[in-house]
């Protein structure tokens, strides 16, 4: 997380970059990603998943409207949780493959 939160919050002309895809698909993949390891790393529920990381978003929304040529939007929370719904699939999905090989 703490390396996700760096790459939010630098200046826009040195933040590191996926190639083409664009920021809403970076924000949702980077969630999606944090949402699966959270999930397989600690004993929390869903729900404390998607409360947790929805205000991760908000704090990296925050900070970013102090940064400069950044700019907080919405929308980036908006990819965040949509990553975040998907992680929790994606997790499940996982769950149910490794509980089958046990």
């Amino acid at each position: 997380m703490v390396g996700t939160y760096i790459a939010a919050v630098l200046p826009q002309d040195i933040a590191p970059t996926l190639g083409p895809l664009s920021d809403k698909w970076t924000h949702f993949l980077a969630f999606s990603v944090l949402t699966i390891l959270l999930r397989l790393s600690y004993r929390i529920s869903a729900a404390q998943t998607m409360i947790f990381l929805f205000l991760y978003g908000i704090l990296i929304e925050f900070s970013q409207y102090f940064t400069a040529n950044r700019c907080a939007e919405t929308l980036d929370v908006v990819a965040d949780m949509i990553g975040v719904a998907i992680g929790l699939l994606l997790y499940m999905f996982l769950k149910k493959s490794i509980d089958a090989y046990r």
